[in-house]
């Protein structure tokens, strides 16, 4: 059986998030990529809420420059969102891609803006 490249990211999501879980001490950094753009959130799954979320579309990301570029400014924008909700501590979640270009630069970034993961 053969699946298409979207279902078989979502078959191995599915996999990780039922080994991970958020609390509001300690979210849950998802990331979602798309053709164009890149977004994270960070999500308490206890009570089912986002506490705050950053992404490449936003005002303090250059629309231009290479998207790894991009993607390291959007980690280093959830790391500063983060401090400011007075969390260190975070568990991330690649949601299926590969830890690889786009997911790991923001990773980095993330994890020099001061965030532990």
């Amino acid at each position: 059986m053969s699946f298409s490249k979207e279902k078989r990211r979502q078959r191995i999501h599915w996999r990780i998030r039922s080994k991970i879980k958020g609390t509001a001490e300690r979210p849950r950094l998802s990331v979602f990529r798309s053709n164009r753009e890149i977004y994270c959130q960070a999500i308490d799954d206890v009570q089912g809420h986002t506490l705050f979320s950053a992404s490449s579309r936003e005002d303090g990301v250059p629309k231009d420059g290479k998207p790894v570029e991009r993607a390291k400014k959007v980690g280093e924008l959830i790391a500063e969102r983060a401090k400011e909700h007075n969390i260190e501590n975070v568990v991330f979640d690649r949601s299926g891609y590969l830890y690889h270009g786009r997911v790991k630069s923001l990773a980095e970034g993330a994890r020099e803006g001061g965030l532990k993961f």
